[in-house]
């Protein structure tokens, strides 16, 4: 179960956190791998552990928010069967103290990133008779997050462009879902712990894991594992759907 063999796989933001996961264990399922990141340094590390690891991948430098540079880099890749849409950048602020800089630093990478991928993958997968997306939308879509308006903003425009994909490209075998992590341990968020909690990171860390019912944050290789199943022939009735993946932090935190 859970066959990738020979599937042609791209996974933005590969280079580390929830995308290296996700190109690792597809890589290991058989996948033909192919990791953009904005940081080629990056995608070389999650390339090399592939490749040390028996698998087989490739990796590019791509700034997922300049359309010319993905489309270049689709063409590269060509004909595709999986895309993993999870390039992406946080921001702290409520609407009256995000910056008009910030808000399009956000959208310029979390939507139009997207559309950017979508936009030069949908071609190549028309080349394969019909493929599967995956958009890595979030729980900030679902409820009101505290000073995360211009990023809850950005995924929820992910959530309903997964919506519109799928209704879309039905009729060309294409099936497009979502998936809605909680707060899931990675370098980006020990990044983020970091550089706006400084001198209270254990603490932030703490209240960060709490925030989950389930007591803890997630795992990076928990996302990959839905994602896996979500992109395989069993998954093959499922499309215009959002998972999210969550410690119950959605229906429980009453």
């Amino acid at each position: 179960m859970f066959s990738l063999k020979n599937k042609k796989t791209v996974v933005t933001g590969g280079g580390s956190g929830i995308g290296r996961a996700i190109a690792t264990l597809f890589a290991k399922q058989g996948a033909e791998v192919h990791i953009i990141d904005l940081s080629i340094e990056s995608a070389q590390e999650t390339l090399d552990e592939i490749k040390k690891a028996g698998g087989n991948a490739f990796s590019y430098a791509c700034n997922v928010a300049d359309q010319k540079e993905v489309v270049a880099t689709f063409e590269k890749i060509g004909n595709i069967n999986i895309l993993i849409n999870n390039a992406g950048i946080a921001n702290v602020g409520k609407v009256d103290t995000t910056s008009e800089t910030d808000f399009d630093r956000v959208m310029d990478v979390n939507v139009k990133g997207v559309y950017n991928c979508l936009f030069a993958a949908i071609p190549q997968f028309r080349l394969s008779n019909g493929g599967v997306i995956i958009n890595m939308a979030s729980i900030a879509a679902w409820v009101g997050i505290p000073d995360r308006f211009a990023y809850s903003t950005a995924k929820g425009a992910v959530m309903a462009m997964t919506l519109s994909v799928a209704k879309d490209y039905i009729g060309e075998n294409i099936r497009c879902n979502s998936i809605s992590p909680a707060r899931v341990h990675t370098p980006f968020v020990d990044g983020f712990i970091s550089k706006n909690y400084a001198g209270k990171e254990a603490e932030m860390f703490e209240k960060l894991s709490q925030s989950q019912p389930i007591g803890r944050m997630g795992k990076p290789d928990e996302i990959a594992a839905l994602a896996l199943y979500l992109c395989s022939d069993e998954a093959g009735f499922i499309t215009g759907s959002d998972y999210p993946i969550d410690g119950g932090f959605i229906k429980l935190n009453n």
